[in-house]
């Protein structure tokens, strides 16, 4: 497991710095002005994406607590009759949680020191430094050092060379950056969470990334801590340690995750990540890593 290192972040920060210079100028200062200023340090509180508002809901943990939280302690247990999943894609899940009750981890690419792809990652991770540059930007998790370069208003090559994070091309629509990602080669441990709901070589993520309210943020935040703790507020910190900032008048980042894989799911599904603005980032250790996707 990559450990992140302060001369890691102090290269981030210093390109976080350098970004809003290196800001795609496009055909004139109007165009430019139009581009939303979405690089930062980025946080949430818990794993996994959150369910959307309308459409399919995702698999989640079965399992749950007397007071209604999902015990990821006991066994994680994911929904394969769920009808999202394709025969095959049933298969996977029920073998997967089956294992899980024996108190063996579920293997995935957080817990294999693998490379991460969509939307995996952002299921697994939770802070996030966000650079945009004038032809790509670049999406650098903290725990693991896995990092995401977004080629800017290129396409995808006729011919995809399939890879663990797959080829990922973006481009600004209004205030939205759209991230479009295929070609992701099917890992020893091909899944799309911390539950082992499996994908496919087949697999097709969008992630639409805006910003949002700051309160509205927050309150997002707090409903998708509540399905792993009763907890009524945002903690001063994060997991590993970021403090995340209190100041209501900063927008949050949000961003709407589109998953096809037809393959393994009967029709395309959506989820959400959202981030409050955090203050930079703490130093890990090897043993904070263990707080990830294994029990």
């Amino acid at each position: 497991m990559s450990i992140v290192s302060r001369k890691h972040i102090g290269r981030a920060s210093w390109g976080l710095a350098a970004a809003a210079q290196l800001l795609l100028p496009a055909a004139g200062a109007e165009k430019a002005n139009a581009i939303p200023t979405l690089s930062g340090h980025w946080g949430r509180t818990n794993f996994n994406l959150e369910q959307p508002d309308s459409g399919p809901k995702f698999i989640a943990n079965m399992l749950r607590k007397p007071d209604g939280t999902i015990d990821d302690d006991t066994a994680r247990i994911g929904d394969h009759m769920s009808p999202l999943l394709t025969p095959e894609g049933s298969r996977i899940l029920r073998e997967h949680g089956e294992l899980s009750r024996t108190g063996q981890a579920i293997s995935d690419a957080h817990n294999q020191c693998w490379p991460e792809p969509p939307p995996f990652t952002l299921a697994i991770q939770v802070e996030v430094l966000l650079l945009q540059r004038k032809n790509e930007v670049m999406l650098i998790y903290v725990n693991g050092q896995n990092v995401r370069h977004v080629r800017l208003n290129a396409r995808h090559p006729a011919h995809v060379t399939a890879s663990w994070l797959g080829d990922s091309v973006g481009h600004y629509e209004g205030d939205t950056l759209v991230v479009d990602t295929v070609g992701i080669k099917a890992s020893l441990w091909p899944v799309v969470d911390r539950y082992g709901t499996p994908h496919s070589d087949a697999l097709h993520v969008v992630e639409r990334y805006r910003l949002i309210d700051g309160k509205a943020a927050a309150a997002a935040m707090i409903a998708h801590r509540r399905t792993f703790t009763t907890a009524s507020a945002i903690p001063r910190f994060d997991i590993y340690g970021a403090e995340f900032d209190t100041d209501m008048s900063k927008q949050g980042l949000q961003v709407e995750v589109t998953v096809e894989d037809p393959k393994m799911f009967t029709t395309p599904w959506k989820g959400l990540v959202t981030y409050r603005p955090v203050l930079g980032w703490p130093e890990i250790d090897r043993k904070s890593t263990r707080l990830n996707s294994s029990h």
